[in-house]
């Protein structure tokens, strides 16, 4: 594999999604973009949708150079008949859909009580409406199939919840009981659902809206196990593991990907020595 390869790709075989059909939403920038180059350099067919046709030409230009097989939609998929429509194309041109990544969002911080009803809306529109739009349209064919994999794309404070991101945590909490729901469902007809929740990673997009200097960065750093953000290749590396055949008997699940940001914090720092207060040895008698 050339070493500007996707290197999501690298821990798949060759082929491992040959003659798949994948549509991601969001797929042209970020983590969207991430994973349908690895699905690409691994065979599969892959269409992406974003509101932006901008955000296109880059895969597009990439995909003719490497001789993939990458088409484009225009989609906001806040809108209903702009998702059927999309639906419609692709089932057109290739009569069915095996893969779908729910990629597509919006985030940015704002305490609660400054919300805009507008950004409410628009945030809720994009994670929790457009993701149901488009697994809908698309689990329909799906189901006509009795087959296909779908991928929603969510973030830890789904559940745990994080000060000024209300309207992405409720949208994701949203979508991670959307996930479970379709997957008891939906099993019946052949088809997975599964989701991803990534801590921080490295992202144009995420650094602008929500670590917007390298103070804050460190901050949130500090916070991580690991001590690092992920890579956006590291993330999209399992997202392609969900994808793929050798997950073919999971469903229903999340899988967190956050380096340990999400474990308890720690009572004491590494290597503290602790010392007692004054008292009563252990096990010793006590009165007045």
């Amino acid at each position: 594999m050339a070493d500007d390869a996707p290197p999501a790709a690298a821990w798949l075989p060759p082929g491992t999604f040959q003659h798949r059909i994948a549509v991601v939403t969001g797929g042209g920038t970020g983590l969207g973009l991430e994973v349908s180059r690895g699905l690409a350099q691994l065979g599969a067919t892959v269409v992406i949708a974003s509101r932006n046709r901008e955000n296109h030409a880059g895969l597009l230009e990439e995909a003719e150079r490497r001789g993939w097989s990458v088409e484009a939609e225009a989609c906001d998929v806040r809108e209903p008949k702009q998702v059927a429509t999309l639906a419609e194309a692709v089932l057109a041109r290739h009569g069915r859909v095996d893969l779908l990544v729910n990629n597509a969002a919006g985030n940015f911080v704002c305490p609660a009580e400054r919300l805009s009803p507008n950004a409410w809306r628009a945030v809720l529109g994009i994670v929790l409406d457009g993701t149901f739009y488009v697994s809908q349209a698309f689990g329909k064919a799906m189901i006509e199939a009795r087959s296909g994999s779908i991928l929603n794309v969510i973030a830890t404070y789904a559940w745990t919840g994080m000060a000024g991101v209300v309207h992405s945590a409720s949208a994701k909490a949203g979508v991670l009981a959307m996930t479970r729901t379709l997957a008891a469902e939906w099993a019946r007809h052949g088809i997975r659902v599964n989701a991803i929740a990534p801590g921080p990673f490295e992202s144009e997009g995420a650094a602008a809206n929500l670590w917007p200097n390298d103070e804050v960065r460190r901050h949130i750093e500090a916070g991580i196990p690991l001590q690092r953000f992920a890579t956006t290749g590291e993330v999209a590396a399992q997202c392609l593991h969900l994808l793929a055949p050798v997950s073919e008997y999971l469903t229903g699940e999340c899988l967190v990907i956050d380096g340990g940001g999400t474990l308890p914090r720690p009572l004491w720092e590494a290597g503290q020595r602790l010392k007692r207060k004054a008292g009563p040895e252990p096990g010793s008698a006590s009165g007045p």
